[in-house]
């Protein structure tokens, strides 16, 4: 059992209105940090208010990316009490990225341990309004005050949370999307199946020309052939196709998502087929043409799910189920959301009770 100090902040925050929550702008009252140091692993897990860090100019994080990141939410439950969704999950998951990026791990049931303690501080941050959650940001960086491409030898451990309302200002309605030709998010070989600061970074650019055009999201091709489709935007995606689900396979340039995984879990409860495998943009313009393509959406902590409701690649635009969020999509996201929020059965005990 893990027991961690906590430091109260001298004055409380003005929490924001739960109905009009932007995402990712307003932080509650504490943190959690734990510091690594070589020779004495990981140390002094502790609660303090939330504040700015401390770095110097040189720390490795700044000048060589040796960072990774997870992201989770906690749910207000109809009964006034709090829940988190699958957290060993994207504990292991940061372990993961962890090793890639030569970060030493921070032990999964520590991880949850860190989570849950700094939830029930700002279990009163936790908005019960619709569709609203608390956002928890875990997440790793290098210290070392040092010049020179190598493993730092220090890093720290924080994680901070904030009240989020809808991800996409458009809802659950379905988004537009445009298969990205020039840039590539990730590949096999490299970071893609982390979460690391440097993938993000490098949809940057690509993101910015889509919403320039009025889309809301990229959709990835893969760094090699550049001809398989990978994620859409920061998300996995999925698509059905004359009755079956497929999904890009993850071959080591996907992200392996959570809430990807559950969709699979409960699409194949429900006696639908999922397919895991590589899927070409040929494929699936050609599958719009001949009416197949039947629905298509993206999935991921912050959104859940979201409907793709238009796609352009090159000089092709196809509209999906009549620019209509479909019959599968909306059931795993009520029914997903639902486990979330505890107004649905949670047959495979996602859920953590606090």
């Amino acid at each position: 059992m893990y027991e961690f100090p906590i430091q109260r902040a001298a004055q409380l925050k003005e929490k924001p209105d739960p109905k009009t929550l932007i995402f990712g702008r307003t932080f509650t009252d504490h943190m959690f940090l734990m510091n690594y140091d070589a020779g004495r692993g990981w140390h002094d897990g502790r609660i303090v208010p939330y504040a700015p860090l401390e770095l110097a100019p040189s720390a490795m994080v700044f000048h060589y990316a040796q960072e990774v990141f997870e992201g989770l939410k906690a749910y207000r439950a109809p009964d006034g009490g709090v829940q988190l969704f699958r957290p060993a999950d994207n504990g292991q998951r940061l372990a993961d990225s962890c090793e890639r990026l030569c970060i030493p791990p921070v032990p999964v049931d520590e991880f949850v341990a860190a989570v849950e303690a700094l939830v029930r501080v700002e279990a009163d941050w936790v908005p019960s309004e619709p569709g609203t959650s608390l956002y928890i940001r875990p997440f790793i960086i290098a210290t070392d005050p040092s010049l020179g491409v190598h493993a730092s030898h220090s890093y720290l451990f924080c994680i901070i949370c904030c009240p989020v309302g809808a991800y996409y200002a458009e809802g659950i309605n379905p988004v537009r999307i445009y298969v990205e030709n020039e840039d590539v998010r990730a590949v096999r070989g490299g970071t893609g199946y982390t979460k690391c600061g440097g993938n993000y970074a490098a949809s940057i650019r690509a993101g910015e020309r889509a919403e320039a055009q009025g889309y809301a999201q990229v959709l990835w091709l893969d760094g090699v052939e550049r001809k398989y489709i990978e994620e859409v935007g920061s998300m996995n995606v999925m698509f059905k196709v004359d009755g079956k689900i497929i999904t890009p396979k993850l071959t080591g340039s996907v992200l392996p998502g959570i809430t990807r995984r559950s969709c699979i879990q409960l699409i194949r409860d429900w006696g639908l087929e999922v397919e895991e495998r590589l899927i070409t943009a040929q494929e699936l313009f050609d599958a719009a043409k001949s009416g197949k393509l039947e629905e298509a959406w993206g999935t991921g902590t912050a959104a859940v799910v979201s409907p793709v409701g238009e796609m352009t690649w090159n000089d092709q635009s196809v509209v999906i189920n009549g620019g209509r969020i479909g019959p599968v999509t909306q059931k795993l996201y009520d029914t997903l959301t639902g486990i979330q929020w505890g107004t649905h059965s949670d047959p495979h005990g996602w859920v953590v009770r606090l």
